[in-house]
């Protein structure tokens, strides 16, 4: 091989690396910005303010299938939207008003089926394009470890469910946080930041010393402080656990302790910290980036890529306790089948938190 050519291959090789190479390191921003400077706000900070959304039907976990590859073809991802397409327009189309039977009626868009159909596909909204990142859709949310796959270790699996969930029909504190109206459904409220069945926006606010995201589902505001650099006591839980955050260059970059064990990536332990990076690379994206780091809960770090795609939509209060009246009706029904010696149908000991990944 010729000297010319083989600078050609290795430059070739470099940007691919510098772009996404899932097993080693995550998209370098500056590769996919291609020259793009975030304008700054009155403070001379990085501009990240708006409302942005994180909607897409790409998973967390890759399909086994794909093996560690992190890409779609051109082709491949036209066939998986295109499929999500057809089924979305199935599932808008009228009901069929001559099924009577609760239990008969067709998937819904969460897709459960029958009187399990809480929702049907008017009132969601979990996307419809696949992630985009340097213009290549993604195969997983996932890009660490190489194969795209939770490497949870056997003996914490579930760990979030026992701390939360002891009887679950027992009394409201054992129900799910998102039922509750404590923080949002699965694990849209964050760190990190994961796109569920609908309510996938998040409005960035800037001050001098801190960031505001507000959370659309259940409407929560997560503060990371700018100028106070120290964790409160290990023994100080927060919902959404205890942010700070500095720059480097254009990348806000945010480190999340002190999480309650019924948050967190599928159950963390007390040590899981959660490393956020967020970079605006076009007008029109801010990509969002994270590592989980909890060697009780995880075999390996945990690191993941989502595009946060700007949009004109408002977000409006969630008024979740306002209209709340589901919870009286699951802790009221559990009671009277107790009253009627029946047994209380269902798992007592899990639930599957809606909009759950």
């Amino acid at each position: 091989m010729n000297s010319g050519l083989l600078v050609l291959v290795l430059t070739a090789a470099s940007i691919t690396l510098s772009v996404a190479d899932s097993a080693t390191a995550q998209t370098s921003p500056a590769a996919i910005a291609k020259g793009f400077r975030a304008p700054r706000n009155a403070f001379g900070q990085p501009d990240l303010s708006g409302v942005w959304s994180n909607a897409t039907i790409t998973r967390l976990e890759r399909d086994p299938k794909y093996g560690e590859r992190l890409n779609l073809t051109t082709d491949e991802a036209r066939s998986i939207e295109g499929a999500s397409d057809q089924r979305n327009a199935r599932l808008r189309a009228d009901t069929d008003t001559s099924i009577k039977d609760p239990d008969k009626l067709p998937e819904c868009q969460s897709g459960a089926q029958g009187a399990a159909c809480g929702y049907n596909a008017f009132w969601t909204d979990p996307g419809t394009r696949l992630i985009r990142i340097g213009g290549e859709a993604r195969t997983s949310i996932l890009t660490a470890p190489a194969n795209g796959r939770l490497p949870t270790r056997p003996n914490t699996s579930g760990a979030r469910a026992r701390a939360q969930l002891v009887g679950n029909f027992d009394n409201p504190e054992n129900r799910a946080l998102g039922e509750r109206c404590i923080v949002g459904f699965g694990g849209t409220s964050g760190p990190p930041m994961l796109p569920v069945l609908y309510n996938n926006h998040y409005q960035i606010q800037q001050t001098k010393d801190a960031v505001v995201i507000v959370v659309e589902m259940v409407h929560d505001a997560r503060i990371v402080r700018l100028a106070d650099p120290k964790h409160p006591p290990a023994d100080v839980r927060n919902w959404m656990g205890d942010s700070i955050g500095h720059w480097e260059g254009d990348t806000l970059v945010v480190e999340t302790t002190n999480l309650r064990r019924e948050e967190g990536l599928r159950g963390p332990t007390d040590n899981m910290k959660t490393i956020e990076r967020f970079t605006r690379v076009s007008p029109q994206q801010v990509l969002y980036q994270f590592e989980v780091i909890d060697p009780s809960a995880f075999a390996a770090p945990v690191k993941g890529e989502e595009a946060l795609n700007f949009t004109k939509d408002k977000i409006y209060e969630y008024a979740c306790h306002e209209g709340n009246y589901a919870m009286s009706g699951i802790l009221g029904g559990a009671r009277q089948a107790e009253k009627e010696g029946k047994a209380v149908e269902g798992n007592r000991g899990q639930i599957k938190e809606e909009g759950g990944t």
